[in-house]
């Protein structure tokens, strides 16, 4: 970890200070005032083959367009495979350097604003990324009847208008329109999603909609309970359309430095990162622009099959309608052993294909997918990629016999080292972070708030595939503030595998070696750690206080040990809880318990 981080050190230490060649935009026809999409195309094709250029954007607002963008198919883990228009498609670029002097780059339709492929040596840095309009849609209720499960709202933005077909509402967009789809309510208060927000989740099918007004629409029975008067309805569409347009996508590239880079929001995440070495985000801010309450349609970082070291610093993440970060790797189905040491697999879940899962070289474990525990480990030799879906894996060895039941494999080798330090996640739907790696973790002096789980230790080989059972985590000196207010019962700390009604608790335990210590928790329902088949926990030091800002209580035990074995809960503060805070154990060993206060 100490090499590592001395290695990226040495490397932007010394990009910073090479004598790169210096291009000023504006003398290639690129000024604001004007589509300047098939300039910026021209000028990036010129830089083939070049080393060590800057691009500097004299400060002003730029317009995008994807009219005249590069088009191009593209398979974008996690996103929707289609083809793509890309305002910078920086394809094997070495110490290159966009440089915004603080410039806004303002993107219409469905345009990708920069995408990284097969480069070393990027630097991102100086400027905004906004739409002209976002990807979803605002309804500010103006008028509630509950008798009537009803609700006027005014919609935002009205650029591209709305129609009423039959009854239901349709949204207008660039070239585009979406039904009511995936959405979430806003607080317009705290700035956040409602306490419980669920109760004004919208109808995609049974609502009633009419039109009462120029930039208004009446619905009935669009939600389970008529929302209150000044609650901000977030619609973005669905899939598999609401996932099209990433803000910055990294693709098999080394060595990214990204700083003092804002993105408003993004047809989809606002970086997704994937086969990538070293990306170190600086100052990165993900906030809604001026005026709306959501920024991008999905995560605001999210990084798979990565390696090397993923640092976030000084960052700002915040009103995104899914979670902060995600690390994590992937599990390919095994579907049929062909002879000769070589597998049929399969892309397990669709906003993976197209994946490059692995090369020569790569060490790989075969896991059970009844357990989702290890199996053997090998060494790939060969990859014959027969569509998006299905690849022809050979290995080195395999098992004298194979296992019998259905079978997985993940990717070792491409598991990243993972440090967080002083950034604020909250205000978003889903969790602040999802860390699935079995590389070294430290997660440290950074503020959460989020409206589900704090921070989520999963793993999962039966809804998204997230591979990476970890084994060093620390989690120290962080504020969590309020988490899970969106059902009232979220953990700041939740370690478990995800496992389907097929799937069992296998021999060992998945995860190994969490630390959660030293963390100050501001709660409503004093809740610390739900853990389920954790070898190796550590709960130490922890100070849990009343916050009164949402209802109080839970039914929840605080700590919640499920199959862990070596556990050590020590030194924990919970303090102004008028209700009995308890730790439950079910088929757990080895758990020690010391100087704790408040705890029954």
């Amino acid at each position: 970890m100490k090499r590592s981080l001395f290695i990226l050190s040495v490397f932007w230490f010394v990009a910073g200070f090479a004598g790169a060649e210096v291009i000023n935009v504006a003398d290639h026809g690129i000024v604001p005032g004007k589509d300047v999409s098939l300039e910026a195309n021209r000028l990036i094709e010129s830089l083939i083959g070049k080393k060590d250029v800057t691009l500097y954007f004299p400060k002003g607002r730029y317009e995008f367009r994807p009219e005249n963008a590069l088009e191009k198919y593209r398979a974008v883990t996690n996103h929707d495979n289609s083809l793509k228009r890309m305002a910078f498609p920086i394809f094997g670029m070495e110490g290159l350097t966009l440089d915004g002097g603080g410039s806004t780059f303002v993107f219409h339709g469905r345009l990708c604003p920069i995408t990284l492929e097969g480069s070393t040596g990027v630097t991102l840095k100086n400027f905004t990324i906004d739409w002209d309009t976002p990807f979803h849609h605002e309804l500010k209720v103006v008028e509630r009847d509950e008798s009537n499960n009803s609700f006027v709202a005014e919609i935002s933005p009205m650029k591209y208008g709305f129609d009423i077909k039959g009854s239901e509402l349709w949204l207008g967009h660039y070239s585009w329109q979406d039904q009511l789809g995936q959405n979430i309510a806003y607080d317009p208060d705290t700035g956040a999603p409602y306490w419980q927000t669920k109760r004004y989740a919208l109808k995609r099918k049974s609502h009633k909609a009419k039109k009462v007004g120029e930039n208004r629409v009446e619905l009935k029975d669009a939600t389970k309970v008529a929302p209150p008067v000044g609650a901000v309805l977030c619609t973005y569409g669905n899939g598999p359309t609401n996932r099209l347009a990433q803000a910055i996508h990294i693709d098999r590239s080394k060595d990214t430095y990204i700083e003092n880079v804002t993105v408003h929001t993004g047809g989809g995440m606002a970086l997704i990162a994937e086969r990538a070495e070293n990306v170190h985000l600086n100052g990165f801010i993900v906030t809604a622009a001026e005026g709306r309450i959501l920024a991008t349609r999905a995560d605001a970082t999210h990084f798979l099959g990565c390696k090397g070291l993923i640092k976030l610093e000084n960052c700002r993440l915040e009103h995104m309608a899914d979670d902060g970060i995600n690390v994590h790797g992937a599990y390919i189905k095994i579907n049929e052993y062909k002879g000769s040491n070589t597998f049929l697999c399969a892309i397990s879940h669709r906003q993976q294909m197209g994946l490059v899962f692995a090369e020569p070289g790569d060490r790989v474990m075969i896991t059970s997918r009844e357990t989702v525990l290890p199996i053997y480990e090998t060494t790939v030799t060969d990859v014959k990629v027969l569509d998006e879906e299905q690849l022809l894996i050979t290995v080195a060895e395999v098992p004298e016999s194979l296992p019998k039941g259905l079978l997985s494999m993940e990717n070792l080798t491409w598991y990243p080292d993972v440090v967080m330090k002083n950034n604020i996640i909250r205000n978003n739907r889903a969790r602040s972070a999802l860390i699935s790696t079995k590389g070294k973790v430290l997660i440290e002096g950074n503020v959460f708030s989020s409206q589900m789980h704090g921070i989520l230790i999963e793993g999962d080989n039966k809804s998204w595939y997230e591979s990476g059972g970890v084994r060093d985590v620390t989690i120290n000196n962080n504020t969590f503030e309020n988490i899970g207010y969106g059902t009232g019962e979220g953990y700041p700390l939740y370690a478990s595998p995800m496992l389907s009604d097929e799937q069992r608790l296998g021999d060992d335990q998945y995860h190994r070696n969490i630390r959660f210590t030293n963390n100050r928790l501001k709660s409503y329902n004093g809740l610390l750690a739900h853990a389920k088949s954790v070898k190796g926990l550590v709960l130490t030091g922890n100070i849990i206080e009343l916050n009164k800002t949402y209802p109080t209580g839970s039914e929840q035990p605080a700590i919640d040990l499920d199959y862990c074995k070596d556990v050590t809960i020590e030194d924990n503060l919970f303090n102004g809880f008028i209700w009995p805070i308890r730790v439950e154990q079910k088929d757990s060993s080895n758990v020690k318990m010391k100087n704790n206060k408040g705890i029954e």
